[in-house]
């Protein structure tokens, strides 16, 4: 086998800082030291630790040491696989372990160890969309639980059951699925039939966008083994029981809004590549990411499949507004923070309520999700999806007293350019917000005597680095809610405006 050099072999170090020192001293390689492995750890499941990352060409396990060398494709992979293990702790068995570069440029294993060659190839098959032979789903099924718990951060459009069940569908089949909001995250539990599916699921999705930039997926495996489903609607579903209710007050999916996803997504979503390297942080751009090019045509599929379903346009009915207060302009300003807003329209009749037109349905269910329940202008604002499918504007000469207004060409839309890092910053109104575009000569004072005057209290400050941008903490959302409406695109001077965002951070 092959001479083991200046690794360090005897694992008996624990404290980190030799751990950074030996890091620093070896330079990027193909080759890869991982030590503190658990006793029974498998080769299968040292290379599952390299998989996401790229092809991986060799490995040697030095069993009586708790270590392993492992040699992936390409220097790249292994610097990718080293920069996200430096922010998230690999774990085999639960037991954490450590990755650092080795010494070696390459693996000279002996030609005749026959069972790590037909491991590694049975892994690669699996890596290329095969089905994994019976020793291969034992070792992968091993560490983990058929229960995946996933995350989707910079949730710009909604991700429906439906989505989570064809993306997850790929690897193996989806038994039940639970969704939920916590700690103000879209989360999901999601059930497998075989732990080896979860597992093949997650080597190839964690990290992945849904959609161009944004959606993007957060996977570890739940301490659950199996879910309990009670009702079928768009909240829950289990798969393997139809019969199930829709439970009080959770009407199920609208048959047609669910047909127009799996009928058109479907066929475009396609099969997903498990290829390497899509960690790295340029795949967020959509160049390395193999779900963009894919799902970014499944969503623009989505948008004009619903589109034309009946409920399901891109326009809101919010009711329950402060008509003395409200106008146009206002619920431009709000709802723009969610997509961008095309026409408003204040209704004659009931000038409690409005019609808002947002450019495609995932924005109208976005702005719904977020904005329906909240305080503005000290009422509890309702947000429904309208029958209608446009806002329709005043006959030629027509005074409707204000009450309509077209923002098609309005500079202010946040969503117009694709790749925008507004869809990275989608949050939920909360009582921090985010400011940027600060002229360098205001001050903190300044600004806290501007929000002040929007009508709330300001209850902290903190300026970024180089004072362009800045947190701003109000005393409640709705004093946030009231204090963006008033002060987003304000004129500090020079023809510097001020651009305000709900923030997900505290102070």
């Amino acid at each position: 086998l092959i001479r083991v050099g200046t690794d360090i072999l005897d694992g008996t170090s624990n404290g980190s800082d030799s751990k950074k020192l030996r890091v620093e001293e070896a330079p990027p390689s193909r080759v890869l030291h991982i030590r503190k492995l658990p006793n029974e750890a498998s080769e299968t499941e040292v290379i599952a630790l390299g998989l996401p990352f790229g092809k991986v060409t060799n490995i040697l396990t030095l069993k009586g040491k708790n270590q392993a060398f492992l040699e992936m494709g390409t220097e790249e992979a292994a610097i990718t696989m080293v920069n996200y293990y430096t922010t998230v702790t690999p774990h085999v068995r639960n037991v954490p372990v450590f990755i650092q570069y080795s010494t070696h440029k390459e693996l000279k294993t002996d030609a005749g160890n026959q069972r790590t060659q037909a491991v590694l190839q049975a892994v690669s098959a699996v890596q290329s969309g095969g089905s994994p032979s019976s020793d291969v789903q034992e070792a992968l099924a091993a560490a983990s639980s058929p229960v995946l718990r996933i995350i989707i951060d910079n949730m710009f459009y909604p991700v429906t059951l439906d989505v989570l069940q064809q993306i997850f569908s790929k690897f193996g089949t989806v038994m039940k699925i639970i969704t939920f909001t916590k700690n103000n995250q879209f989360q999901a539990l999601l059930q497998f039939s075989d732990p080896v599916n979860a597992q093949q699921a997650k080597l190839a999705l964690d990290g992945q966008n849904i959609y161009n930039s944004c959606c993007t997926l957060r996977i570890d495996f739940s301490k659950l083994v199996n879910l309990n489903v009670k009702y079928n609607n768009d909240k829950s579903r289990d798969y393997t029981r139809p019969e199930l209710p829709a439970g009080d007050g959770q009407p199920t999916l609208d048959p047609s809004v669910a047909a127009a996803f799996s009928k058109d997504s479907n066929s475009l979503l396609g099969k997903i590549p498990a290829t390497g390297s899509f960690r790295s942080k340029t795949s967020v751009a959509g160049a390395l990411n193999p779900l963009s090019a894919a799902a970014a045509a499944a969503a623009a599929a989505g948008r004009v499949a619903l589109a034309g379903q009946s409920g399901s346009s891109g326009v809101l009915l919010v009711s329950n507004l402060n008509e003395e207060m409200v106008t146009p302009q206002s619920l431009f300003t709000l709802f723009g923070v969610y997509g961008d807003v095309q026409r408003v329209k204040i209704l004659y009749n009931k000038k409690d309520s409005a019609l808002i037109q947002m450019s495609d349905a995932n924005q109208a269910q976005l702005a719904m999700s977020h904005l329906n329940g909240q305080k503005m202008y000290g009422k509890i604002i309702r947000v429904t999806l309208s029958k209608h499918q446009t806002v329709a504007l005043p006959r030629d000469g027509l005074d409707d007293q204000g009450l309509t207004k077209d923002f098609t060409n309005s500079p202010l839309h946040r969503f117009k350019k694709p790749g925008s890092k507004n869809f990275q910053n989608i949050f939920p109104p909360s009582a921090t917000l985010h400011l940027s575009n600060i002229p360098q000569d205001v001050t903190e004072d300044d600004l806290r005597l501007l929000f002040s005057n929007a009508g709330g209290t300001v209850k902290a400050f903190k300026f970024f680095q180089d004072h362009k941008m800045a947190l701003l903490q109000m005393s409640t959302v709705e004093e946030a809610i009231q204090a963006l409406i008033d002060l987003h695109n304000y004129n500090m001077g020079g023809n510097q405006h001020l651009r305000v965002s709900f923030s997900k951070s505290t102070i």
